[in-house]
C-alpha cells in the first residue's frame, strides 16, 4: 500500500466515530423523508421514525425489511395482462338494492370500494369449525373437475393429512388441484406440508417464501386468505386455518367457516386464481360454473391487502358502523383498531347503538391481547358491553349490525389484518344469516364474562404500564 493510502485509512481509523454518526444520520434522513412520504398511518410512521432516530442503522434496516410496501409495485408488473381487473359482462349496471333501506348506502359504497357486484341467488351457510372441515373434505371426495385451496396455516397434523389424502384421491382421478400456503404461515407445522403434498401429485406454491431477508422483503406480510373453491361451483371461506387445534378432544381452538354456493363463488374463485398468478404466474380459469340460484341472500366479496386493496376493508368497517340505528355485534380474537375505527365505535354508542365486543379471555398472541386492554377503558366508559369468551381460544371472525347485514371471514380489528395480511371476508344482506351468526356470538356469551370498568381500571399499575407499551408497539407487531 502506498503513502497517499495508508494515509486515507489511516484517516478513516482516526475519524470512524464521527464517519459512522454522520453515515447513521444521513441514513435516517433518508429513511425518515421515505416514512413520512409512504406510511398513510400516522401512528406508524412516527414509530417507524422513532425506531429509525433511537435506533441507528438498525432501525433503518428493519425499516426496509419490515416496513417498506413493495407489493404494490410488484402487483402492477404482475397482473398488466391478467383480469383482476373489474368485469361487468353480464352484471347489472344497477346493483340490488338490499333490506333494509338504511343499508341502501352501505351497499353502493361497498360496491364502488370493491367494483364488485352484490350478488343475489346466494345460498351460505356458517358452521363451527369440525363440521366445516368434514365438509370440506366431502366437496373435495366429491370433486369432479378443479379444487382450488388458498389457507395461511396447513398443518402437518391430524386435520391436514386427511386433507391432503382427500385432494390426493382427487389427483389421482383427474381432478386439477391447486394448493396456495403463506410463506411464513406454511412453518407453522415442521417438517411442513409442502414435501408431503408434492409427494403426492398435488401443485402447491408458497406465498411470498424465502427464508433469506434480502431475498424476500415482503417477510412481513402474509396471505391470511382462507379460500376453497370446489368444481368452480362451491365455496368455503371463514376464518379457520387447517390444524389440528380445531379438532383435538377437547379443542384448543374454536373458529367459524362458511359453505357458499351461488354467484358470489366467482368473487371467492377471482381472488385465489389472481393470488395464484401473483405466485408463480399459471392463469386458471375464475368463471362460476354452478347454478345462478343457490338461495336468496345479497353476498359480496371483499378483498383487502396491501396492494391495491389497501384500506377498502377498513372503510366497508367504518361504513357498517355509521350506518348502524340499533345494533353492532362484534367476535374478534385480535382487537386493536386505529384511531378512526375506535373514534367510530365510541359515536355509535353514543348514537345509542348497542355495541357489543366479544374477545378471547385467553389469547395466543399476548402483546396483541394487552394492546386491547389498554383500550378498553375508553369503549366500556361510552358504553359498549365488552365480554371475554371461555376456552377454548376463539379464533372466530363475526360483525353483524342491525340483524340484516353480516360479515364473516379472515379479517381480524387489529394493524396486522386492517394493513399488512391480505384478506378475504363476505358482506351478507339477509336476515336469517344475521340471526344464525347472532345465535352463535349467543352461544360464546352464554359461557362468558362482561368487562366492566371498575375492573378494568383495578388493574396494577405494572400492568396498566405493560398494557400501553403494547399499544405502543402495536404498528410493529
Amino acid at each position: 500500500m502506498n503513502g497517499t493510502g495508508q494515509g486515507l485509512l489511516a484517516g478513516l481509523l482516526k475519524y470512524w466515530p464521527e464517519l459512522a454518526a454522520l453515515f447513521g444520520v444521513l441514513l435516517a434522513l433518508v429513511v425518515t423523508a421515505h416514512v413520512v412520504l409512504n406510511k398513510r398511518d400516522a401512528r406508524a410512521a412516527a414509530a417507524w421514525t422513532g425506531l429509525v432516530w433511537l435506533v441507528p442503522i438498525l432501525g433503518a434496516l428493519l425499516y426496509f425489511v419490515l416496513g417498506v410496501n413493495r407489493i404494490q409495485r410488484r402487483a402492477r408488473q404482475l397482473t398488466p395482462g391478467y383480469p383482476d381487473t373489474p368485469r361487468h359482462d353480464g352484471v347489472p349496471l344497477v346493483q340490488p338494492r338490499p333490506d333494509p333501506s338504511h343499508l341502501h348506502t352501505l351497499g353502493e359504497l361497498t360496491y364502488r370500494l370493491t367494483e364488485l357486484p352484490l350478488t343475489p341467488g346466494n345460498h351460505l351457510v356458517p358452521m363451527e369449525a369440525p363440521q366445516a372441515l368434514e365438509q370440506m373434505i366431502t366437496a373435495i371426495e366429491e370433486a369432479q373437475t378443479s379444487v382450488f385451496l388458498s389457507t395461511y396455516i396447513f398443518g402437518n397434523d391430524a386435520a391436514g393429512r386427511p386433507v391432503i389424502e382427500a385432494l390426493a384421491r382427487a389427483v389421482r382421478r383427474g381432478v386439477r388441484v391447486r394448493v396456495l400456503i403463506d410463506g411464513m404461515g406454511s412453518l407453522y407445522s415442521f417438517p411442513t406440508v409442502i414435501r408431503r403434498l408434492r409427494k403426492r401429485g398435488i401443485v402447491v406454491e408458497r406465498f411470498l417464501y424465502s427464508l433469506a431477508p434480502w431475498r424476500m422483503p415482503y417477510m412481513n406480510l402474509r396471505n391470511h386468505r382462507k379460500i376453497m373453491v370446489v368444481d368452480q361451483a362451491i365455496g368455503f371461506t371463514g376464518g379457520m386455518n387447517l390444524r389440528a387445534g380445531y379438532i383435538s378432544d377437547p379443542p384448543d381452538i374454536q373458529d367459524i367457516h362458511a359453505r357458499v354456493e351461488g354467484p358470489v363463488v366467482e368473487h371467492l374463485l377471482r381472488s385465489f386464481v389472481a393470488d395464484w398468478y401473483f405466485t408463480c404466474g399459471e392463469y386458471l380459469n375464475d368463471r362460476y360454473e354452478g347454478p345462478m340460484e343457490c338461495g336468496n341472500m345479497l353476498v359480496r366479496g371483499v378483498n383487502a391487502g396491501p396492494d391495491l386493496d389497501l384500506g377498502k376493508r377498513r372503510l366497508v368497517l367504518l361504513a357498517a358502523l355509521g350506518r348502524a340505528q340499533h345494533e353492532v355485534r362484534i367476535v374478534t380474537p385480535y382487537f386493536v383498531p386505529d384511531q378512526t375505527l375506535l373514534t367510530a365505535l365510541q359515536i355509535a354508542c353514543m348514537r345509542g347503538v348497542r355495541v357489543e365486543l366479544m374477545l378471547p379471555a385467553q389469547n395466543n398472541l399476548p402483546f396483541v391481547h394487552w394492546a386491547s386492554l389498554h383500550l378498553l377503558p375508553w369503549l366500556v366508559d361510552e358504553g359498549c358491553e365488552v365480554w371475554f369468551s371461555a376456552e377454548p381460544f376463539d379464533h372466530g371472525k363475526i360483525m353483524t349490525v342491525d340483524g340484516a347485514w353480516s360479515m364473516v371471514g379472515s379479517g381480524n380489528w387489529d394493524a396486522r389484518s386492517l394493513r399488512l395480511n391480505f384478506e378475504f371476508d363476505v358482506e351478507c344482506y339477509n336476515e336469517q344469516l344475521a340471526a344464525q351468526l347472532n345465535g352463535m356470538i349467543d352461544l360464546r356469551r352464554a359461557n362468558a364474562r362482561r368487562v366492566s370498568l371498575e375492573a378494568l381500571r383495578r388493574q396494577s399499575f405494572p400492568r396498566r404500564l405493560r398494557n400501553a407499551f403494547a399499544h405502543v408497539l402495536e404498528p410493529y407487531l
